[in-house]
């Protein structure tokens, strides 16, 4: 794909959307940090519907130390995987209290090595609670650098460092949320709707065409 037709891709995706940002409710570094920890093999609405009630009690470090793991678990016991990231989530707290002064670092070391933080997370937290140009790339935003040839890659590792090298660095902080938006609700993994696709004739999947006709016919 050359420059051109990336530009214009970004360009249609801002026209469609000038303000795009996560779907996870957040007010707060701390409590956007915890929403993604929890979002990990989960939907954003169930990571959502916890955080509503959790937040209301603690919502920063030192609350959420006082929770502790087993008053952390009852609220969140709803999302895969609520073990493991609550006590995470503890541990990354007693931290932040001692060695941050209870705020949330805008340095991607110091993220990263918070217990349930990896490269993704701290992407995210950079960008959304910190305005870094930063591209985290999960599955959805994976699929669709790959399948539209935007930034192929092997590994999500390659698809960012690619995203990160072809972005036109005026699209580059939004684009992480227009990619997982687009991978989400539009070019989906096993059915992709191209015939609702505002950038079907710049994609350069080789089974666009089967897709839109499949799509045509079924409305037929």
């Amino acid at each position: 794909m050359n420059a051109q037709k990336r530009r214009a891709i970004f360009e249609r995706f801002r026209a469609a959307m000038p303000h795009p940002t996560t779907e996870l409710n957040y007010r707060t570094p701390f409590e956007l940090l915890v929403a993604v920890i929890l979002s990990a093999q989960a939907t954003d609405k169930s990571v959502n519907a916890a955080t509503a009630r959790l937040f209301q009690v603690a919502n920063t470090p030192e609350a959420m130390l006082a929770l502790g793991v087993e008053g952390l678990k009852s609220y969140i016991r709803h999302i895969g995987l609520y073990n493991s990231k609550a006590e995470n989530i503890i541990k990354t707290c007693r931290i932040l209290v001692e060695q941050h002064g209870g705020q949330v670092p805008r340095d991607r070391k110091a993220l990263e090595a918070l217990p349930g933080v990896g490269r993704k997370t701290a992407n995210v937290v950079l960008n959304t609670a910190f305005g870094e140009p930063t591209i985290a790339v999960d599955t959805h935003i994976f699929r669709v650098a790959n399948r539209t040839g935007l930034a192929p890659g092997k590994t999500v590792r390659q698809v960012e460092e690619r995203l990160l090298k072809v972005t036109p660095p005026e699209f580059r902080h939004d684009a992480h949320h227009w990619l997982i938006l687009h991978g989400r609700y539009v070019c989906t993994a096993r059915k992709p709707r191209c015939g609702q696709c505002l950038i079907a004739d710049l994609c350069e999947w080789p089974d666009k065409a089967a897709a839109v006709a499949a799509a045509d016919k079924a409305h037929a």
